[in-house]
């Protein structure tokens, strides 16, 4: 693949005589089809009359009139109040139907008082004279005349009547026909005596019983055996009616038909069909004796008469439970699957064939290149720094957004970054400092710590004047101003360049708790609008001009080089060869778009909470990514350590900004919201919301896991900082899987799609409470009485509990191979009622909570509930002036000739130039 001209090299067909000009990337027809416009109510603002969800709320919450609201929940806040009220009646209402799936439908359908017939398959049971006795508790030795019947299903329920002297029959008497006048084969001196049995040897008939009971929860029986119509085929027995009879004695004794009988011509037709019911509608030779008779005789016992509703419960239990193992199975074998055969091919070394040429510094314009100092050639040329790597190597930028965190964790991430077995020419750690804060218990500011560990680049002042930039915030508070600082990052041998952006604020916020303090999602979008107007040659703020020109001098080339980006947040710790695997996978597939390797914890034994916290992090990697990466379709590539790719090249060769691109950062950097849903997805959770765009932007490109990339962070190890993060969790993924849902064009179809999944992931996530009552309701069940397979229902919902729980033991031993892990799964399950009950409870009654609570935690200042502090007045774009690369250039240069001229030196001339105000 062929890179395209750089921002200083004219585009060949225009000479290198004629002056650069934009290209017409943005005027294209399809840059201005948004996401916005495809999905217009994400975003958009509510209109005068109300809608049907803004009535639903309403509605819902009817009982709370506005007076009354008033006085405990802020007049600004009613509203998001009335949709969370709205979406907990929605989960309540999931959580009713699962309970009364689970504990109330089968009785429901199949009402207590039922008296059915005994099913042919119960253990031990023989049929005598039209009725089912239990032969298991006979007292010996004549149990041993009903031995087979425990064997095989076609021996269960077999008819013994012909060892039984047969009871009385008057209508027999009166009959003329050869069917009434067969004796049975024992008769006269040989037959058991029915009534002896029943009293001296325990001969009982299924009458209801506990025993009886047990087959079928809250059911009683009739003692006639119940026969299917594959039962009447299979033992060659004839319905009648809803009776059925068995004629093998009477053809028995008389195997060849009898000359001018009728009965018998009647009895061998109906023996041939297995009915006799419409034939003994449609004759007239049997009177109602000789009807009588033949039912007497010959009663085997009934037709399955299991009503309706006991089938329609049985059949949407099999249903529903199938769906449900078979999506669990489908994961774990995807997860297999993934792990066995795909992991290891995304990211090996790629072949040369999948590798494209990368810039060639000749093409950088001449008068620019010799402009770099010696420290900056030093490192290009590999005296200074590991150079490992191959020439094919994707100029990567490390991005670490920082705020409140110690010197101890930001110093870690930087040392783990820096070390990484990665060409450090290749390698620019781009780090954000998210306003003036210092962190609770720390002696210095965040941007202090950070200042401390860089090693300064001698021609720019040690303290840069701030510049401006269009921050994600409302009001005024949309200028912010952020000071570029740049240099090396000296670890072990490795020298990396490196730039930081700290957020200083407007100088009218300098007295606030935070100045410049906007939220990790404006320090991502620093990055993302910053190399989205280099890619596209677009207009740039003056923060931006800053950052383009301190990047091309400290690394010796433009930035348009740059083609992936690492975001990692500052307590998180990337293993050596981690960088390496992941732009192997970019260099492998050139339709992956964003990445994520796995994330460990460093911190397992700390405290209880922590322990907890450490098979729930692996199953998440092993069992949900593998599986969605298997589809390239991973919903959440984690915020602290995933890879995004900068641009890429259409077939056509432009090159398009991915990660940058015009409708993702449109979407990305909305800072008017004004549903609860919008504040969800936009302010508690930013790595989520920015999976969830990209793959509603770019459905046929894939979000992929790397198991072999692996990054060590640090969790919470006190429960109230726990039940912060994991109610920001929750919620966002909540929000963003409704998003998701809607989308058409994800893999698969139907049933086997990723779009009905994510569905599943839905519904689950809102019944988890009462999944886990269901849980412990079928333990107890079984632990009393155990469940029978005729049992359908407590069956079927016995084998998916432990599918479901002890599944994940079997991931463990076939994919990650740490056996430890399973001790930590003990320890995971032990803590299920916090991870399915209290966790969940919690963040549905707090979806209007956009805070960050205690997951990070500033000096002096206390977090609102509505999440960032909100600017006043209007914000005036005149204070973020917009120009070309070039129109700064001119300025800049002219600026310095003038310092230079009274004999000012170069970080002088850096001090004096305001890139806000150029003229």
């Amino acid at each position: 693949m062929e890179r395209r001209p750089t921002l200083f090299a004219p585009p060949p067909e225009l000479g290198a005589k004629k002056s650069m000009r934009r290209a017409g990337t943005l005027s294209r027809p399809d840059r201005k089809m948004t996401l916005l416009r495809q999905n217009p109510s994400m975003f958009e603002k509510p209109k005068e009359k109300p809608s049907a969800w803004v009535l639903f709320s309403w509605a819902v919450t009817c009982c709370c009139p506005g007076p009354v609201l008033r006085s405990c929940v802020p007049s600004t806040q009613q509203q998001a109040w009335r949709e969370k009220v709205a979406l907990c009646f929605i989960a309540g209402f999931l959580m009713a139907a699962t309970a009364f799936f689970l504990l109330f439908f089968n009785s429901t359908l199949c009402p207590p008082d039922m008296k059915l017939s005994v099913p042919l398959e119960v253990f031990g049971g023989v049929v005598i004279f039209g009725k089912m006795y239990k032969s298991r508790d006979m007292i010996p030795p004549y149990n041993t005349l009903f031995d087979k019947t425990d064997g095989d299903k076609d021996n269960m329920g077999t008819d013994v009547s012909q060892a039984f002297a047969p009871p009385p029959m008057p209508s027999c008497d009166r009959s003329s026909f050869s069917f009434a006048k067969i004796k049975n084969p024992c008769q006269p001196d040989n037959c058991l005596d029915l009534d002896q049995l029943r009293n001296e040897r325990n001969l009982r008939e299924f009458d209801g019983d506990q025993t009886a009971r047990t087959i079928t929860k809250n059911i009683s029986y009739i003692p006639s055996p119940a026969y299917q119509w594959s039962d009447l085929r299979r033992r060659n027995l004839v319905a009648y009616g809803s009776n059925v009879l068995n004629f093998d004695p009477y053809l028995r004794q008389f195997p060849d038909p009898i000359p001018g009988d009728a009965a018998d011509a009647l009895i061998r037709k109906a023996y041939a069909i297995n009915d006799i019911t419409h034939l003994m509608a449609q004759s007239s030779i049997l009177s109602n004796d000789d009807k009588d008779c033949l039912f007497r005789k010959y009663n085997a016992g009934q037709l399955n008469n299991v009503p309706m509703g006991c089938m329609a419960a049985k059949f949407f239990t099999w249903v529903l439970t199938s769906v449900v193992l078979i999506i669990t199975f489908t994961k774990f074998l995807g997860a297999v699957v993934f792990d066995w055969f795909v992991s290891r091919r995304i990211s090996r070394e790629p072949s040369p064939d999948k590798v494209r040429s990368n810039f060639n510094p000749s093409s950088v314009s001449k008068p620019i290149l010799q402009n770099r100092d010696s420290e900056a050639a030093t490192l290009l040329n590999g005296a200074g720094g590991v150079t490992t790597g191959n020439a094919a190597d994707l100029y990567t930028v490390l991005l670490v957004t920082c705020y409140s965190e110690g010197e101890a964790s930001i110093r870690g991430t930087l040392d783990s970054l820096a070390g990484t077995s990665y060409d450090d020419r290749k390698k620019l750690l781009f780090v954000i400092a998210d306003g003036l804060v210092k962190g609770s218990g720390e002696t210095q500011s965040t941007p202090d710590i950070i200042i401390n560990m860089m090693e300064h680049d001698p021609r720019f002042p040690t303290d840069p004047r701030p510049q401006s930039y269009q921050a994600v915030a409302s009001g005024s508070k949309q200028h912010n101003m952020g000071k570029v600082y740049c240099g090396y990052y000296r670890f072990e041998g490795h020298m990396v360049p490196m730039v930081l952006v700290v957020k200083c604020g407007t100088p009218q916020e300098i007295d606030s708790p935070k100045p410049g303090n906007r939220g990790k999602r404006d320090s991502q979008l620093i990055l993302m609008r910053f190399f989205s107007r280099v890619t596209l040659r677009d207009r740039m703020s003056p923060l931006e001009y800053d950052l383009f020109r301190k990047i091309h001098h400290i690394t010796g080339v433009t930035p348009d080089f740059y083609e992936a980006v690492l975001m990692v947040d500052a307590d998180t710790q990337v293993d050596k060869p981690s960088l390496r695997y992941l732009v192997n996978t970019l260099q492998n597939d050139q339709a992956v778009m964003g990445l994520c390797g796995e994330t460990r914890i460093t911190n397992k034994t700390q405290s209880w909470v922590t322990a907890i916290q450490v098979f729930e992090y692996f199953i998440s990697h092993q069992l949900g990514k593998a599986f969605e990466s298997l589809f390239g379709g991973v919903t959440c590539l984690p915020g602290c350590f995933c890879m995004w790719r900068i641009k890429s090249l259409d077939e056509d060769g432009m090159t398009r900004p991915i990660v940058g691109n015009p409708d993702i950062l449109e979407q990305y950097s909305t800072n008017e919201v004004y549903t609860l849903h919008q504040k969800n997805l936009l302010l508690l959770g930013e790595d989520r919301f920015l999976t969830t765009i990209m793959l509603k932007k770019f459905p046929i490109r894939k979000t992929v896991y790397v198991p072999k990339a692996v990054c060590r962070t640090i969790v919470p190890d006190d429960f109230k900082t726990l039940l912060s993060q994991r109610r920001r969790w929750i919620n966002s993924t909540i929000h963003n899987l409704m998003e998701l849902v809607l989308v058409q064009n994800l893999c698969g179809t139907f049933c086997f799609s990723m779009q009905f999944l994510v569905l599943m992931d839905l519904i689950s996530t809102a019944v988890l409470p009462m999944g886990l009552i269901a849980t412990y309701y079928l333990i107890v069940k079984i632990a009393i009485t155990p469940p029978n397979p005729s049992d359908t229902t407590s069956f079927l919902l016995a084998i998916s509990m432990g599918v479901v729980l002890f599944l994940p033991a079997v991931i463990v031993l076939l994919t990650g191979r740490r056996i430890t892990y399973v001790g930590w799964m003990m320890v995971y399950l032990l803590a299920l009622p916090i991870w399915q009950f209290v966790l969940p409870l919690y963040s549905f009654w707090h979806f209007d909570d956009f805070s960050w609570g205690e997951t990070r935690k500033v000096e002096g200042h206390k977090e609102s509930k509505s999440g960032h502090d909100d600017g006043d007045g209007k914000f005036n774009e005149s204070l973020v002036p917009l120009r070309r690369w070039e129109e700064y250039e001119s300025n800049w240069r002219k600026s310095r000739l003038s310092v230079a001229g009274s004999g000012g030196s170069s970080a002088e001339a850096e001090s004096l130039i305001d890139f806000n105000d150029l003229k």
